[in-house]
């Protein structure tokens, strides 16, 4: 979006002469784009030249997959055929191109290319609803920065690189990962409706337009430039505007956005899965961390399955509906990465806040559904350089509880950090001046690194 007002002093369109740059507003707290960049700039870490400790330009990506409500990892990705039957269930396994990693019969396509990713199936979570802190940030309290927000910090080239936002989340805005004690500078970049970008100009205003106004705005700031004597911070703000201005009218950094540039038989690949192929879309352009909470397609209306995976009721129907759907889009992402070149330099996760209750019916006043259970749960995990095509951990013989040591979401995080090129260990100031550490568990998923 782009606004231009000011005094009365109106051109022919009814814009004023005296006028100032209101840039790509974002809709995030009235900041416009020019405000988020300038002040962006004044909190980046200082440090080393990029590359050093705490700070890093690595061109890799992450993707975070976020179903919402805590998916099954009885009925998904740890499935126990010889467990009693209120244990294991309806579905039957099928066999992967991994030997010895079975997953779930609804989940075919995903099969095929077992090579391609790795189930984390010893995790632990600690909460008991449905809140998405601990995916994103290790921490259920704390007002902790998310990951994306560490790395639009940390990283001197997130957001620079082609114009880009340094970090996107998509989806349910209910879970959207915050900025924490870092501030509305690093908060992430929503996209509006279906995706769009709203990075573009004002109805009615075209980019001739947009140029005889900046040549406007810049003979009126020539005075003002001239009393700045040497101050340079009306040459910063000239910078920042710029950067905004560039943001707004690069076609790479609008058309990422918008998956009909696609052909259509990539779109078909995805099928319903559009934010899937737009986080694709998105890493490939630059963007270094894309998280999304997808809807489910289709969404069964006869009974308690609400769109997402918490299904307290008839799991086994809700999951045969929403499965089929969500294995196409997974397959599509995947297979699309590493026919790019992508699937080294971009991590895919995907995770829900919990598992659920390894026996079923447990609560009452439903039928055949699964409770909360942070006990255990799982993590899908590809790409980003890591060992693929394994199952990590296991749970015993009823999928209650890890077996041996469990792994946690920072150790996740960690992992992806790693990933990254940014050490965990870096400290950063929270409001009170205080440094803390990235994470406090800093221990990566040993078998994928």
């Amino acid at each position: 979006m782009l606004t231009i007002f000011g005094s009365n002093h109106r051109l022919c369109d009814g814009l004023s002469r005296r006028d100032f740059l209101k840039v790509g507003t974002l809709g995030v707290g009235g900041l416009t784009l020019a405000d988020l960049l300038r002040a962006r700039a004044n909190a980046l870490t200082p440090g080393p030249s990029p590359g050093g400790r705490g700070e890093s330009s690595s061109a890799k990506a992450i993707i975070m997959v976020y179903l919402n409500g805590g998916p099954s990892h009885m009925d998904m990705y740890d499935m126990k055929p010889d467990a009693p039957i209120e244990y294991r269930g309806e579905f039957r396994p099928i066999r992967t191109n991994v030997p010895g990693m079975d997953i779930c019969e609804h989940l075919p396509m995903q099969a095929r290319i077992a090579d391609k990713f790795a189930i984390i199936r010893n995790m632990r979570f600690r909460q008991q609803g449905h809140t998405s802190p601990e995916l994103y940030t290790g921490q259920l309290t704390g007002n902790r920065p998310s990951i994306g927000s560490i790395v639009a910090k940390l990283r001197r080239d997130a957001g620079v690189i082609d114009a880009m936002p340094p970090f996107v989340s998509m989806g349910d805005g209910n879970h959207v990962p915050g900025p924490g004690f870092l501030g509305k500078p690093f908060e992430p970049y929503q996209p509006g409706a279906r995706g769009a970008a709203n990075l573009g100009l004002a109805p009615g205003i075209t980019r001739d337009q947009l140029n005889d106004r900046r040549a406007l705005l810049g003979a009126f700031d020539t005075l003002q430039r001239d009393l700045d004597a040497g101050r340079g911070s009306l040459s910063a703000m000239d910078a920042f505007n710029a950067q905004a201005l560039e943001m707004i009218t690069s076609n790479r950094a609008r058309d990422a956005f918008d998956i009909t540039r696609e052909p259509q038989h990539v779109r078909d690949l995805y099928g319903r899965g559009a934010d899937y192929l737009r986080a694709r879309r998105l890493v490939e352009a630059g963007v270094p961390v894309v998280t999304l909470t997808p809807e489910n397609y289709p969404v069964p209306r006869d009974r308690d399955c609400n769109g997402q995976w918490d299904h307290h009721d008839h799991i086994f129907h809700c999951l045969g509906a929403i499965l089929p759907a969500y294995d196409r889009s997974v397959y599509a992402l995947l297979t699309d990465l590493a026919q790019r070149g992508l699937d080294q330099d971009v991590a895919v996760v995907i995770w829900g806040e919990m598992g659920r209750t390894p026996r079923v019916g447990t609560q009452r006043g439903t039928v055949a559904g699964r409770d909360h259970w942070p006990q255990s749960g799982f993590c899908l995990i590809a790409g980003g350089g890591l060992r693929m095509g394994q199952v990590v951990g296991a749970t015993d013989a009823r999928g209650e509880n890890p077996r041996g040591r469990a792994y946690t979401p920072q150790n996740v995080l960690t992992t992806l950090y790693h990933v990254l090129g940014i050490d965990p260990a870096t400290t950063i100031n929270d409001h009170q001046g205080r440094p803390v550490y990235l994470l406090d568990d800093r221990d990566k998923v040993t078998e994928l690194v």
